[in-house]
């Protein structure tokens, strides 16, 4: 099962939070290797094909892409592998945020 977690600057005093900005987002990814912008998701199973609306920066992990999505001035991930963990980890820090299960 998978744990999500929210990279976010609400947990920062009033006066220094803000939020994670789309643009913010968009030129951070921009410039890591291995990402690339995506504003829809598809999920396809076994019997059926899901597409989700949203911004999604989707990390190359292996074979697997990892999706980090802006949604409502935070981002957020899912833990499939162990090694999404130090990704998800340098990019709060690069955005000057923090890491919160849920």
């Amino acid at each position: 099962m998978n744990q999500r977690f929210r990279i976010t600057r609400s947990m920062q005093d009033a006066a220094e939070a803000q939020a994670i900005s789309l643009d913010e987002c968009k030129e951070y990814f921009a410039g890591k290797p291995d990402f690339t912008y995506e504003a829809v998701l598809t999920v396809k199973g076994p019997e059926s094909t899901m597409s989700i609306k949203g911004d999604f920066f989707m990390w190359e992990l292996g074979g697997m892409r990892v999706p980090f999505r802006h949604y409502m001035g935070d981002v957020y991930v899912a833990i499939s592998q162990e090694e999404v963990v130090p990704m998800m980890m340098e990019v709060a820090a690069d955005l000057r945020a923090d890491i919160v299960e849920g």
